[in-house]
């Protein structure tokens, strides 16, 4: 399957970040759907712990399962929804997510969002430039009207970005995470359709 290009966002709302969305994206990095090249990342994660260190790592996971899934939607019919990462030369450096967060918590118009970029591009910026990408475009192709994040508590580098993209710090889940053979606290964020200037 062939996932077409949808191109930059290119609204002209003004971004959490300061800049317009074009001024982001134009030349440096955007969303698109997946295309098959990409599904190397996903190889990457499921097989690679180095891969998502010092966060994220689930376990060892089937890479099949991904190439199924991006033949049968391209990451965009279903739970979770998945977009790359792209830089300036159209290569996929990571992957922004969002997912409905499931019966009795939420409900239509509320969403849960996440990043992993390949360790090599981290540290750069590309990460707050993707997330206030998807946040503007979430806000202006679905009816979301509040965007949740959840990150470790120890992950600051996330939270900085995510406080970049507008999004505000409503609270600690303690011990709400497992990962690497124990329990770990969760600093929980959210932006409101409301909140966007």
């Amino acid at each position: 399957m062939a996932a077409e290009h949808i191109g930059q966002t290119t609204l002209s709302a003004r971004a959490p970040c300061g800049r317009t969305v074009h001024e982001m994206g134009d030349g440096d990095i955007s969303l698109r759907p997946f295309r098959e090249p990409d599904l190397e990342l996903l190889t990457r994660f499921a097989t690679d712990p180095a891969f998502s260190a010092p966060f994220e790592w689930p376990g060892f996971q089937a890479p099949d399962e991904f190439r199924r899934r991006w033949e049968e939607d391209g990451f965009l019919g279903k739970d979770p929804h998945q977009l790359v990462v792209s830089d300036a030369h159209g290569t996929g450096v990571g992957w922004v997510m969002w997912r409905e967060p499931g019966p009795g918590w939420g409900g239509p118009g509320v969403w849960i969002v996440g990043i992993l970029l390949a360790p090599e591009h981290r540290g750069r910026g590309v990460g707050t430039a993707a997330q206030c990408l998807l946040v503007e475009h979430l806000f202006a192709t679905t009816p979301a009207h509040r965007l949740c994040a959840f990150t470790e508590a120890t992950n600051e580098a996330e939270q900085h970005s995510l406080e970049k993209c507008g999004f505000q710090r409503e609270g600690l889940l303690r011990q709400a995470g497992y990962r690497g053979g124990r329990w770990r606290d969760v600093v929980v964020y959210a932006r409101l359709r409301s909140d966007v200037a």
